[in-house]
This record gives C-alpha cells, structure tokens and sequence, in this order.
C-alpha cells in the first residue's frame, strides 16, 4: 500500500493560508467541540444525517436500527441541530470520528491541498474546497436513498472533500513527483499512480459494498463523488490564461 508523505513543492509560489485554515478547523473542532469524538451531543447535533437531508426536517431523540455487522440493535443519541439541516452538509466536513480518521485525512490535505491552492489561488480553492465537500456528502445522502440503508446513521469527515482537491490535482499535476512509504523503503512515484490506484481501490471497494456505509463504516460514496467533483469543477475554478489573439503581418 502506497502512504504518501510528501510532494514536489518548488514551482509553488502562493502560501496556502487556506489550506492551513482548513487544517487548523478540522484540529480544534475535534479537540475542542468533539473533545476527540467522545462529545456524542455534538456529533450527533452536526454530522450529516441523511434522513435530515432528504426531509429537510431536524430529528432528534434516540434512535434504534439494527447493527448489520453484530446482528443487534443499537441505539443513536440524535441530538438538536441547531442551524438549518442542510448546513451540516458543511460542518460534517470538519469532523473526524478519531485521530486516525483526522490524521489521515490531514495528511492527505497538507499533501495535495498547497499545490491546488497555488493554482486556484485563494479564494477560488476556499469555495472549490468546501463545494466539493457538499457534492461528496449529497452523493453520499442519495446513495444511501437509492440503497435503502439505515437514513439515521451519521457521516462525518473530510474525505469528500479532499477527494475532490485529490481529482483536481490530478487533472493539474498528473506527472508530479509524489514522494511515498512503500514496502519498507520512499519511492517517489508520479502523481496519477498514487491518485489513479486511490480512486480505482474506493471504486472497487463501493462496490463491493453496494456503495454503502452501514457494513464497512466507510461513506466511499463520498469519496467516488467528491473525487468526481473535483475532476469536473477544476477546470471551472482554474483562472483562465491571458490568450492574445492576433494575426502577425
């Protein structure tokens, strides 16, 4: 397995405040207001809850559904949310269910995030970012309605959206050296080889699992249709080139 841990930075120009930005929300709001996943009041106040998104009608209370991995039923604390429904298809995006799922997201963000920035620029990125992240969660809420899985399981975390910085990079920087921990040893490997095998391994395991959530405990929805996002809206939000048109005589 490919653990990337660093790219070729040196035609970046921009300091990515926005990024770092990002980063820092996605610490102090797991530290802070999760107090490390463990404030169960505000997860479930400000996940994505897809049966909010699809009624667009806050619930709350506890909640039973049955486990199908333990085969029991267990119970979900709901709590009020206290902005409108559709507005947690955005802080769902800074909240982390651990520190391996914050980690390992930020990694990939402090990776792949700075270069995009210094593409976009950053007002551009900061929209791209979190309009990426609203796709990603919607695929996750619609694949969920058409698979018929539990609607009051939460999903949290930023890998949609950082799927969708990973599919604009790759359009942007498919050949750029990536530097990886691979087998015991660092190779650096083009960009599209680390991207092209993260996005074909969520594919594969979606549909493994008919795209859902509730077995495996991963929203890979989110991170197919974040990652999707990112490879159309790139070329939306990259600035255009000053093009002269002129016929020389």
């Amino acid at each position: 397995m490919f653990i990337p841990i660093g790219d070729d930075n040196r035609d970046r120009h921009l300091t990515p405040f926005v990024n770092y930005l990002f980063i820092a929300l996605n610490v102090l709001l797991f530290v802070f207001l999760e107090d490390y996943a463990n404030n169960e009041a505000f997860v479930y106040s400000y996940s994505t809850i897809p049966a909010e998104i699809l009624s667009g009608h806050d619930i709350s209370g506890i909640k039973s559904f049955l486990n199908p991995v333990s085969g029991k039923i267990e119970y979900i604390p709901i709590g009020v949310t206290n902005i409108p429904v559709y507005l947690t298809l955005i802080t769902s995006t800074f909240m982390h269910g651990g520190w391996a799922h914050l980690l390992g997201n930020m990694l990939y963000l402090w990776i792949f995030g700075d270069n995009l920035e210094d593409r976009l620029g950053h007002v551009r990125y900061f929209f791209f970012y979190l309009l990426c992240g609203v796709i990603a969660s919607l695929t996750h809420v619609f694949s969920d309605y058409l698979i018929n899985e539990n609607h009051l399981i939460p999903s949290l975390g930023a890998s949609g959206a950082i799927s969708g910085v990973m599919g604009g990079y790759l359009l942007l920087f498919p050949t750029r050296r990536v530097t990886v921990f691979f087998i015991f040893t660092f190779i650096s490997v083009p960009a599209f080889i680390i991207l092209g095998s993260w996005i074909l391994l969520q594919v594969a395991n979606g549909m493994g699992y008919l795209g859902g959530s509730e077995a495996s405990g991963i929203a890979y929805a989110a991170h197919i249709g974040g990652f999707i996002a990112g490879l159309f809206l790139i070329k939306k939000f990259h600035p255009a080139e000053n093009v002269k048109f002129y016929r020389r005589r």
